[in-house]
């Protein structure tokens, strides 16, 4: 959960994810028009647009709002739409299904608690079923739910559920989420979104909305105390001609006025002299919080810094091996200067090799050939080397420190998302 300066209500993290024309969109616009959470300016809006269907209303209209996406009736960009029930609120991300869209997809499901994966009932699991399937999982996302949608287009068979979920269960059999929940649904006619299915009464689940209240909010393991400095603040005004502070965000843990800090990269030990949360004093600052911390002595500190707990251990490494997404149409140069970022750091990098490669249809990995790239889209396990040692957190202890970027030095596009896995021999 986020800091908790002022926190009152559970808030849920869910994006959508699958193929094109799975019905990630209308599923968003189902669960949000039935469970009323649409402004009557939306819902005139889509009411008088062309009925589709038996009549039904489209309400993908209500997150695909670009021009190319309502031309092309595909998901594009990432789109977020935000409301809340008695019991909890929601943030949800429409995501798309195209494959050239898959880095879309990694933006929308990085920060997400749940995952729900859609399927159509008509052509079971896909390509993009396994490739968002294994990148959730690479992501550490807790909770998946498997929609099993258009199941009006199947005469609501039980069968065809039945048949789809043994398959879905053998495929992610080695993907360790901490909970797996499967629903058949029709997003179109509304059965088992807000409301169960008079039409599947053979389905003894909850409906989607009451599983996405009801289950827990699973955290990902965020282990030690790391706040990332971002801004260094000396303010020009004569009154607080002394002050020296750090803004930055507390990526996890606590800190506490008194707690004793270590600063990273340099090792240099110091003692919180105040905390400032929101413009006010505090006495802590939560986990996910943005605040300021002064300290008792004078450091050399800049952006990219991290403060640590001054009693946790850390690694230090200049050679790293890291699970990679490949997010450009230009293949991944060996060798090539790109830049690292990883929270507010910015460094010199390369991918010296390429270890092994993920087949898509198996979800296993296998040896790369000496000297391979990889494409777009692609998943593999590369050795990365950057220009000077830093402080090293793998995905699996902190994901909010042990996840990156590669960014082209050349052209500035973002080339992979990183999962820091260990440090290299």
């Amino acid at each position: 959960m986020a800091g908790e300066q002022g926190q009152t209500m559970d808030l849920m993290r869910v994006f959508t994810c699958g193929s094109v024309d799975d019905g990630k969109s209308t599923l968003i616009g189902r669960l949000l028009y039935d469970s009323k959470s649409i402004f009557q300016e939306h819902l005139d809006h889509i009411e008088s647009k062309d009925r589709i269907g038996d009549g039904e209303l489209n309400l993908a209209l209500l997150t695909d709002g670009l021009k190319a996406e309502r031309e092309q009736g595909i998901t594009i960009d990432v789109a977020y739409k935000y409301f809340s029930t008695p019991k909890r609120k929601f943030i949800i991300a429409d995501t798309p299904g195209h494959i050239q869209y898959t880095r879309n997809m990694v933006t929308g499901a990085s920060l997400a608690d749940t995952a729900i994966i859609l399927i159509d009932a008509r052509q079971g699991i896909l390509e993009q079923t396994r490739r968002h399937s294994f990148i959730s999982h690479l992501l550490r996302v807790p909770h998946l739910i498997v929609c099993v949608n258009k199941m009006d287009l199947v005469g609501y068979s039980e069968a065809r559920f039945n048949e789809i979920e043994r398959d879905f269960k053998v495929m992610a059999a080695s993907l360790d989420f901490q909970q797996t929940t499967l629903i058949p649904i029709s997003a179109l006619k509304g059965d088992n979104i807000v409301n169960t299915s008079a039409a599947m009464p053979w389905f003894r689940g909850d409906a989607l909305l009451k599983t996405l209240e009801e289950s827990a909010v699973h955290s990902k393991v965020a282990k030690g105390t790391r706040f990332t400095v971002q801004y260094v603040l000396r303010p020009q005004n004569t009154e607080l001609h002394d002050f020296r502070g750090f803004a930055g965000i507390l990526r996890s843990g606590e800190i506490t006025v008194g707690d004793r800090l270590r600063v990273e990269p340099s090792g240099a030990e110091v003692t919180v002299t105040a905390l400032h949360y929101s413009g006010q004093n505090t006495d802590r600052l939560y986990a996910a919080d943005s605040g300021v911390i002064e300290i008792d002595r004078d450091v050399d500190i800049s952006r990219g810094d991290l403060f640590v707990a001054a009693a946790e251990p850390v690694q230090r490494a200049s050679l790293f091996k890291a699970r990679l997404t490949h997010l450009d149409t230009q293949a991944l140069k060996l060798g090539f200067p790109y830049y690292l970022l990883c929270g507010t750091r910015k460094i010199k990098a390369m991918v010296k090799s390429v270890e092994r490669k993920l087949d898509i249809h198996s979800l296993a990995f296998a040896d790369a050939d000496p000297g391979s790239t990889i494409q777009l889209n692609e998943i593999a396990e590369v050795t990365l080397k950057t220009a000077q040692p830093i402080q090293f957190d793998s995905y699996a202890n902190n994901w909010t420190t042990g996840a990156a970027v590669l960014v082209d030095s050349q052209t500035h596009m973002t080339s992979a998302a990183l999962m820091l896995t260990e440090i290299a021999e």
